[in-house]
């Protein structure tokens, strides 16, 4: 998995750190999936961005995956991310 970063329905507010791992990156689209490094509440919903590792950085929405929580007090889960437009760099 590699690091990157989620932030706000603006995309100024860095809401967390989080370890994704992409699943899908072509023309018909992009998706994968993440986690929180630290426990955040998160509403499912599009307009968040996502920053990946190598600085591209593009609009996508995030639903939480369900059964899917990694242990530990709080929780933290599993979020299904998918493009909402192109990756680009920064």
């Amino acid at each position: 998995m590699e690091l990157g970063k989620v932030y706000n329905h603006g995309g100024e507010e860095c809401l967390g750190e989080v370890e994704y791992r992409l699943q899908c990156n072509d023309e018909s689209g992009w998706w994968g999936e993440l986690i929180f490094l630290e426990f955040i509440r998160i509403q499912d919903g599009t307009g968040y961005y996502i920053e990946l590792s190598d600085g591209r950085r593009a609009a996508c929405s995030l639903k939480k995956r369900v059964n899917k929580a990694v242990h530990g007090i709080p929780p933290r889960y599993y979020y299904y991310f998918r493009g909402v437009s192109r990756l680009e760099a920064r």
